[in-house]
């Protein structure tokens, strides 16, 4: 993906306060629906205060329907007079293609081809006749949560979510549950969170660059997800992997290096940005 993902942007949006300063943006895609855009800004939007969106020069808010977005400047306003926007400085992780040699990730890959057959995101199969022979060639069995960041995954206990382990010292990353088979192609545009699943919308593919591929707005194949399968892959990693992509492409980009609480703290009303943040992530809590 490009450094400055605010390239190619055709919709912003804005504290209705500051309509002078994009909070982010997106490439408009045919998969993003208005109930997409809103699914979206309630992971960026750190706000102590409900909102509501509006497309700019219109006083009918913006509902969560399946309707497409349409470009333009969209205004968030708070229902208190006192009510501020802010964007959330969670960091989203670095990721490169997702291919190993190792002989656990050899194991992860059969798994994978096993269950699946076929690109779940297209839903291209690989023949029979080559799946006799072993002839995975243009499929790859690609990691949801990457394997370059297994130690963030052991910390943060991502492991109860892979309930397949062989043992204690297995930390589930090279899980199945943590695996799709995808086209080459396809697997480089996941890892660079170009295309993403919803988990709360049907396991809807969403497309965040150019769909070239014509992938967005299909479901993700039922092979994959068979709710009676253990073997199946867990909703709770594909939403990291969709909360990451939202982070990577509609934020207000950061240069390399950037500290973004540090950016909270010096920019202007630090204050109410740092209470907001911590009201977000504490689910509403009273610090009273």
């Amino acid at each position: 993906m490009a450094a400055n993902r605010s390239l190619g942007r055709d919709v912003h949006f804005y504290d209705i306060s500051r309509q002078d300063q994009a909070l982010g943006g997106l490439m408009l895609t045919p998969s993003i629906t208005k109930r997409t855009f809103l699914f979206a800004l309630g992971i960026l939007i750190v706000s102590a205060h409900p909102y509501d969106v509006y497309l700019r020069g219109t006083d009918t808010p913006v509902r969560p329907t399946d309707e497409p977005l349409q470009a333009g400047k969209y205004d968030i306003k708070p229902d208190s007079p006192y009510g501020r926007v802010f964007i959330t400085n969670e960091w989203c992780i670095t990721r490169i293609l997702s291919q190993t040699v190792s002989g656990r990730d050899e194991a992860f890959r059969q798994r994978v081809r096993e269950r699946d057959r076929k690109c779940v995101i297209t839903g291209v199969a690989n023949p029979d006749r080559l799946v006799a022979l072993n002839d995975w060639s243009s499929y790859h069995a690609a990691h949801i949560f990457p394997l370059s960041g297994e130690d963030w995954f052991i910390r943060n206990s991502f492991s109860r979510w892979s309930t397949n382990r062989a043992g204690e010292r297995d930390t589930g990353i090279n899980s199945c549950q943590n695996g799709l088979l995808m086209l080459s192609h396809i697997h480089e545009k996941f890892d660079n969170f170009s295309i993403s699943i919803n988990p709360d919308d049907n396991y809807r593919i969403i497309t965040f660059r150019d769909d070239v591929f014509n992938v967005g707005g299909r479901l993700l194949d039922p092979v994959c997800r068979d709710p009676s399968d253990e073997n199946s892959v867990r909703d709770e990693l594909l939403r990291w992997h969709f909360r990451q992509a939202v982070l990577a492409n509609i934020r207000r980009d950061f240069p390399p290096g950037s500290d973004m609480v540090g950016e909270i703290r010096n920019g202007p009303d630090a204050v109410k940005r740092m209470e907001a943040e911590l009201f977000s992530r504490l689910g509403g809590l009273s610090l009273t």
